[in-house]
């Protein structure tokens, strides 16, 4: 008998890897062995491949299986591989055609009726194999519609191990079988609008700022002040994903088990991780497989912490990375896995312990070191790469009467006006390989191409000279500068602009 040969996808982060699937039947005492570094998921394939093709009415030889899953150094994650399995060992007894398995990637997990279960990452591993040169890829039915989101590639989706046996030469009937299908939770887009807001005039300028130029943000304010509510409402006015982006989003989404189905995510996503998360749960990780945590979950879109001196230091530490490169690495002794980082940072915190200090309306319990030592569980070096830094107050009754009669920007104009900022920093930027101002060196704003007059950056020049703010916090001032500019329509910030960009990093000390 021949060796059967096919191939399949292996994830590693949102890299897809191509595992080449050989299976040799051979004259022993009957056995099926895998070998190849398979994972335990993996390794319980045999069960399910044995089951599988005898209840789809095929058969498997009574002699030693062989399975080899090469390059045998990567390692292997998840039950993905089933029907590749499947698929070798038939055209190695000779049931099948070797060379049309050949052509063809296959993802599905087995079950032991032989029907196709729906797998997660099937987006990112359909385009792994386009990536290889794969024109046809087989995916189980629940998958179809997720996977016909690549294009160029024709999707050949089978509801059990016998359809895909006959669609690759097999002589049997078909069967009809109820396909198996994954029930998600449709996702639900809230249409919060930025004109809810009353009140807090510095935080609604300070959250176009931030939708305009990409910039994080941290809140300071007692409880009841509005930070979650602004928060909220800041994905409302970012501009809509582009077709990178979406495909990213998704993939991402397809990876977490999240509903993909078959449109690809347009809305800039939201993701606000309660503050007994782990490490892992917030920038990805796990044992064995390595899986996308909600920082990687919110790329493109917004990461909200609320209540963050909550959170172990040690997991708002690992933020600073992603923060500074826009990707998120996660390092293991046998694999380095790799997921977008390209998030919108909002931190929210009360003042102190019992949340009240400098509340105009309520007194403070806590003693100057409870507060310092409350705040210092956010290390200096996070906070310094926020561009904008701000204290939010509770609203009066005379700023609630007031509200009632005054106009209110909604999410709709302040998207019109970010999406404008931002086209207006595009066309600048136009020559070099950025496209938001929170992206740009400090060495290019400070160098020749964009260097401003000496009496324009002369408030930042004072307040680095008094170690007000560090270097990477000029050069953080300079960026909202420029976003503040843009906004207005000015061709460069003006002292005017610098001002108020200093003013929103270093309003929490004031």
């Amino acid at each position: 008998m021949s060796v059967g040969r096919t191939h399949s996808i292996s994830l590693l982060g949102m890299t897809g890897a191509v595992v080449e699937i050989e299976a040799d039947i051979s004259n022993q005492l009957p056995m099926f062995v895998l070998i190849g570094l398979p994972d335990a998921a993996l390794n319980e394939a045999k069960d399910r491949v044995r089951s599988a093709i005898t209840n789809s009415g095929l058969e498997l030889p009574h002699r030693k299986v062989t399975i080899n899953l090469s390059p045998a150094a990567l390692p292997k994650h998840g039950s993905g591989f089933d029907l590749a399995i499947a698929l070798a060992v038939l055209a190695a007894a000779g049931d099948v055609s070797a060379e049309s398995i050949d052509r063809v990637a296959h993802l599905g997990e087995l079950g032991l009726d032989g029907r196709l279960r729906p797998i997660n990452g099937v987006l990112p591993a359909v385009m792994g194999a386009a990536r290889a040169g794969f024109g046809t890829v087989m995916v189980p039915t629940g998958n179809a519609d997720e996977a016909s989101l690549v294009p160029g590639v024709r999707v050949i989706p089978v509801a059990s191990l016998r359809d895909a046996a006959i669609w690759h030469g097999a002589t049997c009937d078909a069967i009809p079988v109820e396909p198996l299908v994954r029930v998600l939770p449709a996702l639900t887009e809230e249409d919060l609008d930025l004109a809810d807001v009353i009140g807090n005039e510095d935080a609604i300028e300070a959250m176009l700022v931030a939708a305009a130029g990409g910039h994080h943000v941290f809140l300071l304010g007692p409880p009841g002040a509005g930070k979650t509510m602004l928060a909220s409402r800041l994905p409302g006015l970012l501009p809509p994903l582009t077709a990178e982006q979406a495909l990213e989003v998704s993939s991402v989404r397809s990876l977490s088990g999240m509903p993909v189905g078959s449109r690809l995510a347009t809305r800039a996503p939201f993701e606000a991780p309660h503050h007994t998360a782990s490490a892992a749960a917030l920038v990805g990780g796990g044992s064995g497989l390595i899986r996308p945590g909600a920082a990687a979950r919110a790329s493109h879109g917004v990461l909200f912490l609320d209540e963050a001196p909550e959170f172990p230091s040690a997991v708002l530490d690992a933020l600073r990375q992603p923060l500074e490169s826009g990707v998120i690495s996660i390092h293991r002794a046998n694999a380095v896995a790799h997921y977008p980082g390209s998030f919108q940072l909002v931190m929210a915190a009360n003042p102190c312990p019992c949340g009240q200090y400098g509340a105009r309306d309520s007194e403070c319990t806590c003693t100057p070191f409870n507060r310092r030592r409350y705040l210092a569980r956010i290390s200096g070096p996070l906070l310094d790469r926020i561009d904008i830094q701000l204290r939010v107050q509770r609203i009066t009754s005379a700023q609630l009467r007031v509200s009632t009669d005054s106009a209110r920007m909604s999410s709709a104009d302040a998207r019109a006006r970010v999406v404008a900022a931002r086209e207006r920093t595009r066309s600048r930027l136009a020559d070099t390989p950025w496209t938001l101002n929170s992206h740009v060196p400090g060495a290019w704003l400070r160098g020749p191409a964009a260097r401003l007059p000496v009496a324009t950056t002369a408030s930042i020049d004072r307040a680095l000279e008094r170690g007000g703010i560090t270097m990477r916090g000029y050069d953080r001032v300079l960026r909202v500068g420029w976003t503040l500019a843009d906004l207005d329509e000015a061709p460069v910030p003006t002292a005017e602009h610098i001002g108020r960009a200093l003013y929103l990093r270093k309003a929490i000390s004031t």
